[in-house]
């Protein structure tokens, strides 16, 4: 077998809480459980006895939670949580009213705003109370057009602690890629700045935000947060009010709508890059018991640690960090360019603020490593002690990378899952070993699996990801969807009664993860289902390849691998480097893996997350039509891909 890359020491362990937890149950419930696996394996075995154990452990707050736990297991979708209990999100992350650090924001410009946990209290409930006397009331739509900066946390805690329903974008999407999401959920609030900064640029948000307005006709107020003047001029945006003269700061105390554990929480959106993007609807219950696991027992969060993860409020991660204020830790903010003005910026933020749990994105991490950063060289990091990693699936080479020239002993945790559940299937775990190229395990109370094509589970062979018991954050639906008839149809139309998550992957023998990709996106030459990942990591360890991407091009009754790469400035493809690429894929993979066709192209189609589209540039280069191309950072780099005479042939 394979030698771990980290292992954790007794002591660790011990520490850990979720070490705690398992005392915790054998006490309570008779049991022996001394290993991750076997508390999994519980977990699995009596899913609602361990939902109802984290609920007690964590100690969520509830003006009453009720007898029941789970109500109609065998309905996928159908089942519902704590079908009898009342609470608020909010109230459960604003818990500390200390004055202790909550919120730390560091920006591009060195900019810095710290908030003790009773400074949040209070600036929330002055908003909350100017909501309230908008109008605004449970079950309304409030949306922020933000940055990531404390306003936007406090805007989200006052909207969900009188039970409207938070939804956001970052302020880098365009007028209709806003539109296309906003505008199916109608707010009647709009919280904006005027202005943000990325990459040494300010960017003006608010003729932009005059053009949204336009449209969004159910917007009442739109309300201004200072951000790159102290007073900005709002007099040519219509229904505008400045922050500061809309909340109302008499207001010291906050009244939590007590509400259903299934009440609306937020709406996320899909990437839409082959259409408008699905509004995914997810519950305030089910978000909070689900990051509550996450953040305790598999990132072993506490009151002492510093939390950051490099997100934009347009990234389901944002509101994965957001809910780490329910464990009373320091919530570290950033916004702006994590290369600007310098690659090791954020490494001098995780210094200066002793950041102990750092979170990324795959493509950060190579794209550290192609820059030649070795923050272990050049920075104290001894308050690190875990570095996750989500986006994309991280090479085997970017785990040597983080031991090698980041940190030797930390938990380095590549998380998968998404959007679509507001959380992980895949995470880390403080107990177990770190294998280069997979992630630690599945999630606890996720009755996660690898199936083919016909529903048989696999072990050690590639297939379909499913979830094959309910579990809390499953989406409470899709807005504008009354029969649920497209959520059916997106995640249980594949197996009846299972969730199949449209991921790519394996069970490893060390009972982990690996994720090959997406399953839309998957290659199949010769009937060979290959994923794109495994191309990639390839690809990328070759010297002056900066990123890649890969599709299957039909061709000759068959399908055969098109990959494009972006190379570092001043080098051009030539027959030498695609035989290197070709060599090196075939060497590490299989003679079907190696790509018919190189291209070089200047740029690759991105997500504003930072996800590349290989489902937009197959379109591309198959002449079809892209409908949304206002969900991409760069949609112009999608014209390189039109009519390619090297795919004529």
């Amino acid at each position: 077998m394979t030698a771990p890359l980290w292992t954790p020491d007794q002591t660790r362990c011990t520490r850990t809480r979720i070490y705690q937890f398992m005392q915790q149950l054998n006490r309570s419930h008779a049991l022996s459980l001394d290993t991750y696996d076997s508390l999994y394996q519980w977990s699995i075995d009596d899913s609602p006895a361990f939902w109802g154990a984290l609920w007690d452990y964590a100690g969520v707050i509830a003006s009453h939670r009720g007898d029941t736990v789970l109500e109609h297991p065998e309905r996928m979708p159908g089942a519902r949580w704590f079908p009898e209990a009342r609470l608020n999100f909010a109230e459960n992350l604003l818990r500390f009213r200390d004055d202790r650090p909550a919120v730390i924001f560091r920006g591009e410009d060195d900019t810095r705003i710290e908030l003790s946990h009773a400074e949040l209290y209070r600036q929330v409930s002055q908003l909350a109370s100017a909501l309230r006397r908008q109008g605004v009331t449970v079950g309304d739509r409030v949306s922020g057009f933000m940055p990531n900066i404390p306003a936007t946390l406090i805007g989200m805690l006052a909207t969900t602690s009188i039970g409207a329903v938070w939804s956001s974008c970052s302020p880098d999407f365009g007028i209709n890629g806003v539109l296309d999401r906003f505008g199916q959920v109608e707010p009647k609030v709009l919280l904006t700045t005027d202005g943000y900064r990325y990459n040494g640029k300010v960017l003006n948000s608010l003729e932009r935000v005059q053009g949204i307005a336009d449209q969004l006709n159910s917007v009442e107020t739109i309300v201004v947060a200072p951000f790159i003047d102290a007073q900005p001029d709002i007099s040519q945006l219509d229904r505008a009010v400045l922050w500061d003269d809309f909340v109302d700061s008499t207001a010291e105390e906050i009244n939590f709508e007590q509400l259903p554990f299934d009440h609306p929480l937020y709406v996320m959106y899909s990437s839409g890059t082959t259409g408008v993007p699905k509004c995914i609807v997810h519950s305030a219950g089910g978000t909070l018991l689900q990051h509550l696991k996450e953040h305790i027992l598999h990132t072993d969060v506490g009151r002492d640690d510093r939390l950051f993860y490099y997100t934009t409020c347009g990234w389901m991660m944002w509101n994965w960090l957001v809910s780490g204020l329910a464990t009373g830790c320091t919530l570290i903010l950033f916004d702006g360019s994590p290369f600007a003005p310098r690659p090791e910026v954020l490494w001098d933020i995780a210094e200066q603020e002793k950041i102990s749990i750092f979170g990324t994105s795959a493509k950060y991490i190579a794209a550290l490593e192609k820059a030649g950063v070795k923050p272990r060289e050049s920075h104290n990091l001894s308050a690190l002690k875990a570095v996750l990693s989500t986006g994309s699936p991280l090479a085997h080479e970017s785990f040597e990378y983080v031991y090698r020239d980041i940190k030797a002993d930390l938990q380095l945790s590549s998380i998968s899952g998404g959007t679509d559940i507001v959380s992980c299937f895949a995470l880390g775990c403080p107990i177990r070993p770190v294998y280069a190229g997979e992630l630690q395990c599945r999630g606890l109370g996720m009755a996660v699996e690898i199936f083919d094509d016909e529903g048989r589970p696999l072990r050690g062979e590639k297939g379909e990801l499913v979830c094959t018991q309910p579990f809390p954050s499953m989406p409470i639906g899709f807005w504008n969807d009354p029969d649920g008839r497209k959520y059916h149809d997106a995640y249980f139309g594949q197996f009846d009664n299972i969730w199949a998550h449209g991921d790519y992957g394996e069970i490893t023998e060390h009972d982990g993860l690996v994720i090959h990709g997406r399953s839309d996106a998957v290659l199949n030459p010769g009937g060979v289902r290959i994923g794109t990942a495994e191309i990639y990591r390839q690809v990328e360890k070759v010297e002056g390849v900066q990123e890649s991407l890969c599709i299957g091009q039909p061709w000759d009754n068959d399908v055969r691998v098109v990959l494009f790469v972006r190379l570092q400035e001043g080098l051009t493809l030539d027959d030498a480097l695609i035989k290197q690429i070709r060599d090196t894929v075939r060497a590490h993979t299989t003679p079907r893996h190696v790509p018919a066709k190189v291209i070089q192209v200047a740029d690759i189609p991105r997500t504003i997350s930072g996800k590349i589209v290989e489902l937009a540039v197959r379109k591309m280069v198959l002449g079809e039509e892209v409908k949304n191309k206002d969900a991409l950072a760069n949609p112009e780099a999608l014209e390189l891909f039109r009519n390619l005479p090297e795919l004529q042939s």
